[in-house]
């Protein structure tokens, strides 16, 4: 301390110094965690959008006849009114998919890819949000300081990549 600086303006200026630090990590980790969770929204939004949103989407099933290293392909059979069959469609390659089964599919508009519908196609849609919400609730639990909500989050994770799971 400078001796012609009062003790009290050393002291505040301290308390200053460490609220400023604590609202800049706070900013920063909320941050991350919101970064994290929109990611994880735009990951599955990319396959959830055409299994939830079924509305005027052709919707039929597909018989897997063969698969390569990351896509299976079969013919489609139509179910809804106004969709064609199709001689061959294409389905990413899953642990979900396997040759000889038969499967519920939403086709993906101006296209011969599918994907999977249902409960099954929904949960599995969305696993990417799944596992951004564990890796936020590390975020939010040791950045943040909140444990209740961490759990919370990291519940809601585990809940939904084991419905997924479970149901695939």
């Amino acid at each position: 301390m400078i001796p012609a600086m009062p003790a009290t303006a050393s002291v505040s200026a301290r308390q200053a110094s460490a609220a400023a630090l604590r609202f800049g990590r706070l900013a920063a980790m909320g941050a991350v965690a919101v970064l994290i969770l929109v990611a994880g929204v735009w990951a599955s939004w990319g396959t959830a959008q055409h299994v939830m949103l079924t509305k005027g989407r052709e919707s039929g099933t597909i018989e897997v006849t063969r698969c390569g290293e990351d896509t299976c392909t079969g013919p489609y059979t139509p179910i809804s009114e106004g969709s064609k069959a199709r001689a061959e469609v294409v389905i990413e390659k899953t642990v979900a998919v396997r040759k000889g089964e038969t499967y519920t599919v939403v086709v993906k508009p101006s296209s011969d890819d599918v994907v999977r519908s249902g409960p099954a196609g929904i949960l599995y849609a969305w696993v990417p949000l799944g596992g951004a919400l564990l890796l936020a609730s590390v975020v939010v639990a040791g950045g943040l300081g909140r444990t209740r909500g961490a759990w919370v989050m990291a519940g809601a994770g585990v809940a939904l990549l084991t419905a997924a799971f479970v149901t695939v």
